[in-house]
Parts: structure tokens; sequence; C-alpha cells
């Protein structure tokens, strides 16, 4: 679809709004931005999507007039498709694109696209670390990784490598979206108050390969059963990674060896010893993003120095350094029990473990529980330090130490930890009352420690 001179309704005004804004009037469309929060300034609005700006904004009431003169409407992926409005819209025959489907329309170059309910954040930003190692500068990693693709879509050129994390709520509506290479990483039980079904939450994923056929790749996870159904049926040429068992042809875990099997003939891409993020959820991160690269193209030894480089994702159970062979992990968003665990489970070092913060009522036996010949001093801080030091000697856990700051923890961890062992700041608790927000808390581990 042309959009120079198309009357467009831009539904939300969010940042992905905006960035749609700001890409319709670089294509020549005429806008008009509509949010129905009437408590926003328009005013406000309209500085954000730019100076001179001829974006009209609506707040509250959407009128008919308004409407009947609108030939598309893009819409916010916060904005759910079944309110009575969007169906208003969709009555009036105005197709309802996501920002994803005018990105890819007015963008140009290969979009590398990953989806699924966990793990997407830490593919996509390797995949973009591996693009980059091999494309250099013409490479953008976009979309639920905290820039939006509206954002880059004018600047891209044939050349352009779009590596973009993609929501269900952005694949709910796609029209001619088409990755070069798709991926969904897995699927589990989520965001069901906005799709109600899981079987519509299932073929919101699914959609990231409906255009695609056999000259496009879709990866796909072997041990998913969903998704293994799903590889059977797609149009696009499947290739599948597994962290249990090895395959003919795809990606596989053998023992602490990931693997490229092509027909039999095998490649060994990297050892786990050798990868600086932890945990089989982070292999099999990797191994996605391995898979896609390989899909693409890439060289095997551009994906095997790329992978050992990659640090991980910021506060997601982040490679901090090395000091007197005693290494340091911020997982500073382990802001909850459960988000936690994962990160005791991925630990393969004894382990000093910093926790405690706000008190959000969080039960920590679990979490407790999970230490079983990991965790060797538990050195607790903030709001709910007691309240942990009591449920774990409860637990039967007694190696705990109770500190006043972060400071103070981080020094009682350095003068413990031997060579050989970790040092983990993966809290269970949100950092409000210390910090104000985890990136801070996460970001002053880091300091201290580097400064050790």
């Amino acid at each position: 679809m042309k959009l120079e001179k198309k009357k467009v309704l831009v539904f939300g005004s969010g940042i992905s709004g905006i960035g749609a804004c700001k890409l319709l009037e670089y294509s020549g469309a005429d806008v008009v931005l509509y949010d129905g929060n009437t408590s926003l300034d328009k005013k406000e609005i309209q500085n954000k999507i730019g100076q001179g700006t001829k974006a009209e904004v609506l707040l509250g009431e959407l009128p008919d007039e308004v409407l009947e003169e609108m030939e598309l409407c893009v819409i916010s992926p916060g904005v759910p498709v079944d309110l009575p409005i969007v169906e208003r819209i969709r009555n009036k025959n105005v197709p309802v694109w996501s920002e994803i489907e005018l990105a890819y329309t007015v963008g140009k170059g290969d979009v590398l696209a990953i989806t699924g309910t966990n793990g997407k954040t830490t593919t996509t930003a390797l995949l973009g670390e591996i693009m980059k190692a091999w494309k250099g500068g013409n490479v953008y990693v976009v979309g639920n990784i905290g820039i939006p693709y509206t954002s880059i879509a004018a600047e891209t050129k044939e050349d352009s490598v779009i590596v973009a994390e993609i929501s269900s709520f952005q694949l709910e509506t796609i029209d001619a979206f088409k990755p070069k290479v798709s991926a969904i990483l897995n699927i589990t039980p989520d965001h069901l108050d906005r799709h109600h079904t899981m079987k519509a939450y299932i073929e919101a994923k699914e959609s990231i390969a409906r255009n695609q056929g056999e000259n496009e790749t879709c990866v796909l996870n072997y041990e998913d059963e969903e998704l293994r159904t799903f590889g059977e049926n797609t149009k696009a040429s499947v290739l599948y990674f597994s962290s249990q068992r090895k395959l003919n042809t795809g990606v596989y875990l053998d023992g602490e060896i990931i693997v490229y099997s092509e027909n039999g003939v095998c490649t060994e891409v990297c050892r786990t010893n050798e990868l600086q993020i932890l945990g089989v959820h982070n292999f099999e991160n990797v191994m996605a993003a391995v898979a896609m690269a390989i899909a693409y193209g890439t060289p095997i030894e551009v994906i095997r120095e790329a992978v050992r480089q990659f640090g991980g994702v910021a506060h997601r159970i982040e490679y901090v350094c090395e000091k007197r062979g005693v290494v340091y992990y911020n997982d500073s968003k382990g802001t909850n029990p459960d988000a936690a665990i994962k990160a005791i489970c991925a630990m393969n070092r004894p382990t000093y473990l910093i926790g405690g913060g706000y008190d959000k009522n969080a039960s920590y036996e679990e979490w407790i529980e999970s230490f079983e010949g990991k965790v060797k001093k538990l050195v607790l801080i903030g709001q709910t330090k007691e309240k942990i030091a009591e449920t774990a000697e409860k637990c039967g856990f007694e190696d705990t130490i109770l500190a006043e700051s972060l400071e103070e923890a981080v020094a009682v961890c350095a003068d413990l930890a031997k060579e050989g062992e970790a040092v983990l700041l993966s809290p269970a608790c949100a950092s409000w009352g210390m910090f104000r927000n985890y990136e801070e808390r996460g970001d002053k581990f880091k300091e201290l420690v580097k400064s050790l």
C-alpha cells in the first residue's frame, strides 16, 4: 500500500504510536493520532511527534466523521484488538495494522524476527551481535527490546538487516509481514487476559511465519510439542534446535557442546563453558540465535566468536567480571522468587548469593529450597532481610548474613568467596526503598564489583 496522501489513524499515543506518526508523516500520509485518554496533553503529544508536525491529535471519543475519512489504522500493541472501538474501525472496512506491519511496509532490507513466551530479549540481543559482527553497522536491533521498528524504518537500505523482537500483541495485526528468518522459541501460557484463550495466543505467536514460504526459514524448538506439530504444517522451511536430543539437521546440545548438524554432518559451534551466560534456558536461546544466523548464511566462525563474546542482557544473569578467580553475576531483574530461582539453577559454581529488598508480600520457601548444593552463603539486605533469614532458618538453611547496604554485601562476599566460586546478585525482591528501580541496583552492583 502506498502511504502518500493516505488518511491514516494512529491508535495510541505511547512510544509506538509516536514512532508510527513520525514514519507516516515521513511517508507523506495525513495523520490523525487518537487516544481515548482525555487526561493527556495534546500539545505535549504533538511535541513528541516533532516540530512542524501536521498530525491532528484527538482525545476521548472518536467522531464518526473522522473515522469515515480514514483509509488505514495503525494500532499500538498496548491496545486490545477486541475493544468495541477497534470493531467500529473494522466495520468501516478500514484495515488495522500493527506498527510492525507499517515499519515493514516502509522499510527495506531483510528482517530476522523472534517471538516466543520466554527468552526473546536474550535471543534478539545475541542475534543482533552476530549480525553486527558479520555485516557491520547496517544492522538494526528493534521491537520489544526497546527500540520501535518504526523509529528506524526510514533509515534502512536494501542491504540492511533488521533483528526484531516481536510480541504476540504486535503479531495480531500483521498483514504482509514476512521475515527472511523467523523463530518461535517456546509457547507456554501467558497474556491470557489479552488473548482470552490459549488457542488464540498460540495462533498469534505462530502467525510470525504466516507469510513465509520455502524460501524463508522458521526456527523452532523441537522440545515444544506444539511447535513440533506446527513445524510439520508450516509452508516455511523449518530448522529445529533441541536441548534434549541429537538432530539429523538442526542445532542441538550434546552434553557441553552446541552442535550444528546438516544431514548428519556435524560442526561444533562452541562449548557451554565458553559462554558468558548460564543455564539450559540460555543455551536454548543461544541455539535459536545460532540456527537463525546459519539459516541466514552467516559463516560459522563469525557465529562462534560472537556467541563466546556475548555477555547477556543487562541485569539478567549478566556476567560482570572475574576477580581473583571469583566470577560475579548481576541478576538484579530477579525481582521475585520465581525469577530468582532460574538464576540459582543456572549457577555452575558454589555461589555467594545477595538477596533481599522491598517486601511485596512474597513467599520465599521455594527460593530457599532451590539453594541446595549451590548456595554457600545468603547475604541479605533491605526491608525483607529479617523475614527471609527467618524463612531460611525454617527451611533448614542457616548460612545467612545480614548486611546494612549493597556495598557491605558485596564486600562481605568478596572477602569470603574463593577461586572457582561465584557471587550472584539475584534479590528475589523489588529494589524500592534502596534504589529507584532494578536497573539502578544492578548498575550499582556492577560499579562496586569492578572497583574491587
